[in-house]
Order: structure tokens, then C-alpha cells, then sequence
């Protein structure tokens, strides 16, 4: 059956289309933290923040439902949905940020906000991470060091290296190393200015998130947002992997790290699997936005979409799911650090929130990444029941994001399924 799903698959969508697993899962059914394979097999998912409040969340489902009997349009209409959902959703950020336009992916969003930069800064240059993903739009696409097409267009983006908490430059403290990924973007500020192109702004995940979520104290990024502001660029912040409550003691990345980013983009978890995504910016940016570019997007904004994005926050703050965050991926954490002192492959700990995971290491003294181990060890997980993955700077870093429903039973089955998956690599090694 996965073989013949996997052939058609191939044929109608095209080649080099990715799954998840060497044994890739026929996934019929969804449930809280739970999905279930065609074989009736159960899967406690620890990776997947789409379903940010659970699969197949009933409010959620009953919210979309009756307004998709009731009426489904664009914004050339007026429809009050959109408008209630403004306020509540920019009332969640601090002061400028009281203006929003909503579209259907964090592409989409992101792709908004560069042209934000353009707007308001009159320049293209943007700067980023040399290990990061923001979307897949041509814009976009074009800032993935690591993932780009060789037809992209680069010549008005700096990368700057990602920051490694784990392995920071000449085992620098926590503040040097802050100052020294601020110079890196200084330095790609002049450069794009001594080039003609100028610069526009710098585009991160607050979170680093791709970047495999280095261990930064608060207020990190301190330099780096100054360094922005003296040079007039916009601070751009990616969210779509922290936002919405996920890293427990905030709701936003940008906020744990001690600032206001000009622009901040949505996605994934916004409508809990719903397509839709937002932008939230100043009234100042946005003027300038819509003064500069003619935008228009059919299903952003419809009153279903809007619908299923309000349920959201309806069960985030009914549910108290930031508590929920904070208080099981702490004890998720501090349950992989007991791991870690058993068990040599592990080199790190780290993460917020409903956000953790480790760093797999061959060896401790040199922490040389384990990038193919880190690989079996998600396949393991996967053929005992869990669904986790890995990312980060090495491929090394195993990824554990569950929707945020996550309880302290489900940590604690994790956390027995994955000390039992290590002790078997590590007895291969």
C-alpha cells in the first residue's frame, strides 16, 4: 500500500517531492497529540506545530465549519471578521505593532515583508542567516544558504554566520558572542551600502529555530537590533515556529529577546492547519506598503480563514496552553539533561517552551556532530511510535515541537522511548 501511495505520489506530484522516514507513515487520522497510520498504528507527534492547539481541534473544527456554511469571500467585501480579529491578534503585541494584512502562507508573509523594507527604506539589501528558511517564493527561496536554486538572485543578500551557543567563535561567553554575530551584521550593513544596493533590513527567527535553536540568554540580540536601527534598516521577525504562546513565558519570540521588531510574520500555527498567515506591522510601515505596492490576495483574510484563526486563540487562552508550555517543556528539558548524564551521544540540551530537543555529539571533548546517528535516531523514534526530527547548523540537532496540548504523560513516554532508541545506537557505536 506505502509503496503504490509512494509510485503515484511520484507520477502525479513530479520527483524529489520529500517525506519524512526511511519508512515513510500513511497518516489517515489526527487526534490532540496523537495521529494515526493507515494500519491503525498510533503516533505520539512530537514535531508537528501546525496543529498548534491538537489535531482536529473541535472548536477549531466547529468554528471553520459554520463559517464556511455561512459565507466565504475575499476582502473586497466588507466582512467584520477580519476587522475583530485585528484587534485581538495586534493587542497580543507591543506598541507600534497595530496593523495587519493577512495572506495564506509565512511565504507569503515573508515575502510582504520584504517588500516592507523596500517601501520604507527605499534599498533591497536584506541580511540573514547563513542557515536559515523563511518560505519558498522566488524572494524568499533566495535566502536559504542552503537550499537555493542556482538561478537566484543574491546579489542584494548577506549572510552572516548563525549563531552555535553550543560552539561560539574562540569558545567566546555569552556577551561576547552577542557582540560578535552584532559586527558580522555591521559588516554586511557597509557592505551593501559601499555596493549601491543599500540596506533595507535583517530577517530572523527570533528563535534561530532552523538554525537548531542555539541556547541564547534574553536580550542577546541586543547589539545586533541597535546596530539595525543606527543604520536605518527595518527588524524584521520570522515567528512562524515561536509565536503563538510556544515558548511558554512569552508569546512571541521577539519579546523573550528584549525587542520590538518593525515588522513580524505568521504562519503554520495560526489556524491550526487552517492556510492562513498574517503580517503585523506599525500604521506607519503599512502606509507606506500600500502607498509603494498594489496588493491584493484572494483568500487572505476570508472570513473562514479568519474564523479558524480565532478559534485558535480562543483554545490558547482558554486551555492556558502558555502555562502548559512553559510548565511541560521545562520538565521535558530538564528530563533530557538527566538523559545527557547516561548517555554520551548527547553533547547539549536546549530549548523553551514546548520547543527542546539535543544535540547529538561522536564525542563530547571535540563535539564533532553525529549528523548520521542523528538520522537513525529519528527513524528509530518513528518505528517506536514517536515523531520527532532533526535540524541545525549539523543536521544534528534533534527537533522536539509538539502541539501545545503536550502533557507531562506524553513528555515522560517521549523521554522513555528515546533513552531506550539511544541506548540502542549507542550500543552499535
Amino acid at each position: 500500500m506505502t509503496n503504490n501511495l509512494i509510485d503515484k505520489r511520484r507520477r502525479l506530484l513530479g520527483p524529489n517531492m520529500s517525506l519524512f522516514y526511511d519508512d515513510p507513515i500513511h497518516l489517515v487520522r489526527g487526534q490532540g497529540v496523537w495521529v494515526y497510520d493507515a494500519d491503525g498504528r498510533k503516533y505520539l507527534d512530537c514535531y508537528n506545530n501546525v496543529p498548534h492547539v491538537g489535531h482536529c481541534h473541535p472548536h477549531v473544527v466547529e468554528a471553520i465549519a459554520k463559517q464556511a456554511a455561512t459565507l466565504n469571500t475575499h476582502t473586497r467585501y466588507l466582512h467584520d471578521g477580519i476587522l475583530s480579529y485585528a484587534e485581538r491578534l495586534t493587542a497580543k503585541f507591543d506598541d507600534p505593532l497595530s496593523s495587519m494584512i493577512m495572506v495564506c502562507t509565512g511565504s507569503e508573509a515573508n515575502d510582504i515583508a520584504l517588500r516592507m523594507a523596500e517601501a520604507v527604506t527605499g534599498k533591497r539589501g536584506i541580511i540573514v542567516t547563513d542557515h536559515t528558511y523563511h518560505g519558498n517564493t522566488t524572494a524568499v527561496a533566495a535566502l536559504s544558504s542552503t537550499n537555493r536554486a542556482s538561478t537566484s538572485q543574491t546579489d542584494h543578500i548577506r549572510f552572516v554566520t548563525a549563531p552555535d551557543s553550543y560552539r561560539p567563535p574562540r569558545d567566546m561567553m555569552p556577551e561576547q558572542h552577542a557582540a560578535d554575530f552584532a559586527r558580522h551584521v555591521e559588516n554586511a550593513i557597509d557592505d551593501l551600502e559601499r555596493s549601491g544596493i543599500g540596506f533595507a533590513g535583517l530577517l530572523i527567527c527570533p528563535f534561530f529555530a532552523n538554525e537548531g535553536f542555539p541556547d541564547l540568554p534574553e536580550n542577546w540580540l541586543a547589539p545586533t537590533v541597535r546596530a539595525v536601527k543606527n543604520a536605518g534598516g527595518l527588524l524584521i521577525g520570522d515567528e512562524v515556529q515561536p509565536g503563538f504562546g510556544r515558548i511558554g513565558s512569552h508569546m512571541w519570540g521577539h519579546q523573550y529577546q528584549g525587542f520590538t521588531p518593525d515588522v513580524v510574520t505568521l504562519g503554520k500555527p495560526m489556524g491550526n492547519g487552517h492556510p492562513v498567515a498574517a503580517v503585523i506591522t506599525s500604521d506607519d510601515i503599512i502606509s507606506a506598503f500600500r502607498t509603494s505596492f498594489r496588493y491584493f490576495n484572494t483568500f487572505g483574510g476570508n472570513p473562514v480563514s479568519v474564523a479558524a484563526a480565532n478559534a485558535v486563540l480562543d483554545v490558547i487562552e482558554t486551555e492556558n496552553l502558555m502555562d502548559n508550555a512553559d510548565r511541560v517543556g521545562a520538565y521535558a528539558k530538564a528530563e533530557l539533561s538527566r538523559l545527557s548524564e547516561t548517555h554520551p551521544i548527547i553533547g547539549n540540551v536546549r530549548g523553551k517552551g514546548l520547543f527542546f530537543g539535543t544535540e547529538l555529539v561522536l564525542d563530547k571533548s571535540d563535539k564533532s556532530p553525529a549528523t548520521d546517528i542523528a538520522n537513525q535516531v529519528a527513524n528509530l523514534m518513528r518505528q517506536n511510535g514517536i515523531l520527532m526530527n532533526k535540524l541545525g547548523i549539523h543536521y544534528n540537532t534533534t527537533k522536539m515541537r509538539p502541539p501545545m496540548p503536550f502533557s507531562m504523560e506524553n513528555a515522560d513516554l517521549m523521554i522513555e522511548v528515546f533513552d531506550h532508541v539511544l541506548t540502542q545506537v549507542e550500543s552499535t557505536l
